[in-house]
């Protein structure tokens, strides 16, 4: 049986996080009544000029140089033309021949995959090459219903980059690292929300497959409709088999767009594409090209440590191993209030422990983000602090943990609340100790003939003399020096 090869390539589209529109004034405000964020210029009104927006290039340049990217001396603007309701000038305003950003890469790494192929992925720590990165245009959100389709022209002239990928991913599980590192670096620099839901993030795909041994790449069909990074993979794992079945059975592929129905699971035959579109490219009369200098030299005063650079840092300041500096630096806001926690630990590492351990499940069971946990990070850092003291053992800290996600509460108040403090005073424990060994002569004579066991059982002793409250480290000492 011929196997086959699968090439994927993405054009991923981005909101960019500002307050007014590419070339107007209008605000982007997500939500707002329909229609009501716009003006003449938005609405491509004869007469009315664009004016850039500043700050949209500058965070363009700024994911530039996050992502590696080569920004040239000067960019442009050019009109793309076609005719269809969601663009009320009959043009969109992007950039052709010289984009703002060429090249850069995308590093996966193993965190950014689906948790059910993390143990088996193909080539670890890949680069994914980018073609371009290049600032547009957003057009209107279309709405279809059973006889008319409506349109919302409040998101026409919203700011949009579009970063195109290089044909380099393989299977559907790189496709979701991609999409993953991608919103993780978008987040990171404040460049956008990258909320799929909200359409902050769009993504297009790009698949086909050839034999093996076949260096021509197959016939290409898009994939749209995608609203989340786990629809992509689900979108792939079923257009692939579909594309590799028609070639076995000696039909052909034809050149067409389809939509992915994430509620059948399945993909459908949207348009065939007969020919490649001509937009007509030509530059912007409205609009100067753009000397690039002093736009790079302010996104780089703003380039924020890189998710990668953060990993590594925490495992050489806070001692924390690979996979709990991947797992905290995979969130932004999780960093964040690792680090804050962290800031004050005697141990940091087991800060860390208890942020994956405990904190992350709590926060899974109860639905809720880092942003709205009620346990502030100076909370936990004093929890780990007490029990790293020995005021408290682990299990009390179990219960204090519990106690403080329900309530908000501090760790200090709910120890002394609860009378959990533990008796770490040298001869509180003397005599608790004196007491059990008086008490216990059987297991003292057996700890004395060599069964290690019996120390456990006069341990566990001293604690329940103490209802609890002994250090278990410092009674375990005091034992030992007593017996022999």
């Amino acid at each position: 049986m011929t196997d086959y090869i699968t090439t994927i390539g993405l054009e991923v589209h981005v909101q960019l996080k500002t307050r007014s529109k590419m070339f107007c004034s209008c605000a982007v405000e997500y939500g707002a009544e329909p229609n009501t964020n716009v003006c003449p210029v938005c609405m491509g009104m004869p007469g009315a000029l664009p004016v850039m927006n500043e700050e949209a290039l500058k965070l363009t340049a700024l994911a530039g140089l996050m992502l590696g990217c080569e920004i040239g001396p000067v960019c442009k603007f050019d009109r793309k033309n076609y005719f269809y309701p969601d663009m009320p000038k009959n043009y969109q305003i992007s950039q052709y021949d010289m984009p703002l950003c060429l090249g850069g890469i995308v590093p996966l790494h193993d965190l950014a995959y689906p948790k059910d192929a993390q143990k088996s992925i193909g080539t670890p720590n890949k680069n994914m090459r980018l073609v371009r990165i290049h600032l547009e245009e957003d057009v209107a959100k279309s709405f279809h219903m059973e006889t008319a389709t409506g349109i919302d022209y409040n998101r026409a002239g919203t700011p949009l980059m579009e970063i195109v990928g290089e044909p380099d991913i393989s299977t559907p599980e790189e496709a979701f690292a991609y999409l993953t590192v991608l919103q993780q670096v978008m987040i990171y620099g404040g460049i956008s929300d990258a909320d799929m839901e909200k359409g902050q993030l769009r993504c297009d795909v790009n698949v086909s497959v050839r034999p093996v041994g076949t260096d021509k790449y197959g016939t290409k069909i898009e994939i749209k409709n995608l609203n989340s990074i786990s629809g992509v993979r689900r979108a792939l794992i079923f257009e692939i088999p579909r594309q590799v079945e028609i070639l076995r059975n000696g039909g052909t592929l034809q050149q067409e767009t389809r939509r992915w129905d994430d509620v059948r699971g399945e993909t459908t035959l949207m348009r065939i594409k007969e020919s490649a579109h001509d937009y007509r490219y030509f530059p912007d009369p409205d609009l100067l090209p753009v000397k690039t200098a002093e736009i790079v030299e302010a996104a780089r005063l703003r380039k924020p440590e890189l998710p990668w650079e953060k990993r590594a840092r925490f495992v050489s300041d806070f001692g924390v191993s690979d996979y709990d500096a991947s797992v905290l630096a995979n969130d932004l806001a999780l960093a964040s209030y690792f680090e804050t926690a962290a800031r004050g630990a005697k141990k940091p590492k087991n800060v860390a422990n208890w942020i994956i351990n405990d904190l992350l499940s709590a926060m899974s069971a109860a639905s809720v983000n880092i942003s709205d946990c009620p346990i502030a990070p100076s909370s936990l850092d004093e929890l780990v602090n007490l029990i790293d003291a020995g005021s408290i053992n682990s299990k009390q800290g179990k219960e204090v943990f519990a106690e403080m996600f329900s309530t908000g509460k501090s760790a200090s108040v709910i120890v002394e609340e609860k009378g959990l403090k533990q008796e770490s005073d040298t001869g509180a424990i003397e005599a608790f100790v004196d007491e059990v060994i008086a008490a216990n002569p059987g297991p003292v004579a057996d700890f004395k003939t060599g069964k290690a066991s019996a120390l456990n059982f006069l341990k566990g002793q001293v604690m329940k003399l103490s209802k609890g409250k002994a250090n278990p480290a410092l009674a375990g000492e005091i034992l030992e020096k007593k017996l022999v």
